[in-house]
């Protein structure tokens, strides 16, 4: 029996600070409303925040399965909403150097999952590292997340720019965060757009703008997602009509779609 494909979506930013988290999870939230299997996995290794952000307890955590010590069902948490979350340790300073065969073997486990999972939602560090192009390269759709800040669209340009001239990527998806009127998310995005038609062969396309609402930071002190805490905020109607577009993005056609693709592709990565 075939397998069925499965949307690997990497959510990052180039600059830390834009609301990549909040978006993952979020986002994550509203697919699973709209009856999604939804896995997060916290790729920020050794700066886990996604537990934190959203009040849970972690017994374990991705240092144990790359220890051999369990697998990433033992693993993964339950979050609001019924996603399921891989979380990363906090602070350990091994995990943000793994070596590729660490890393490769982290993303293996993942390759058993296919079958209990829609949606993969990579939600990664901030910067360029080789861990977060890594990660980046070898999902099959990038969120960008920006903010209306010029060291973001800096940041997000070189971000662009390094995995478009190094490594032939070409789509990137654009979500506008915190922005003050549904104008100013549009007007980021040109100004981005602006930068890259000069300079780059890339195509962008822009997928929305999440306003800014004093009930995501109402959320995030309360230690949950806004799309939970406060369901009829502006953000978290901005949060599903997000969902609604993701979810009609087409999905990756076999082989490419299974996630032993996406495994093999980070290993490819890591391994060159």
């Amino acid at each position: 029996m075939a397998r069925r494909p499965v949307q690997v979506i990497a959510v990052t930013g180039g600059k830390g600070g834009v609301g990549k988290s909040n978006v993952s999870v979020n986002l994550a939230i509203a697919l699973a409303e709209m009856g999604r299997r939804v896995v997060v996995l916290d790729a920020d290794l050794g700066l886990a925040n996604i537990d934190i952000l959203l009040g849970i307890s972690a017994n374990k955590t991705i240092e144990n399965v790359l220890r051999g010590e369990c697998d990433l069902r033992e693993v993964m948490v339950k979050g609001p909403g019924g996603i399921r979350i891989v979380p990363a340790s906090s602070g350990t300073q091994k995990l943000s150097q793994l070596n590729s065969m660490e890393h490769a073997g982290l993303i293996q486990a993942f390759s058993d999952l296919g079958d209990d999972i829609d949606v993969l939602i990579v939600d990664t560090a901030a910067g360029i590292s080789d861990t977060v192009l890594s990660f980046v390269r070898a999902s099959q759709e990038v969120i960008m997340v920006v903010t209306d800040e010029p060291t973001s669209i800096t940041d997000a340009y070189a971000q662009i720019k390094l995995l478009n001239r190094d490594y032939g990527m070409f789509r990137f998806r654009i979500v506008a965060n915190m922005v003050r009127t549904p104008q100013e998310g549009t007007a980021l995005f040109a100004k981005l757009t602006k930068v890259t038609d000069r300079f780059l062969e890339v195509a962008l396309q822009y997928v929305g703008a999440i306003p800014q609402d004093d009930a995501v930071k109402r959320a995030v002190q309360r230690q949950k997602a806004v799309i939970e805490a406060y369901p009829r905020a502006k953000a978290s109607t901005a949060f599903r009509a997000l969902a609604k577009k993701v979810d009609a993005w087409p999905l990756p056609s076999s082989p490419r779609g299974h996630l032993e693709f996406f495994v093999d592709r980070l290993v490819q990565e890591v391994g060159a």
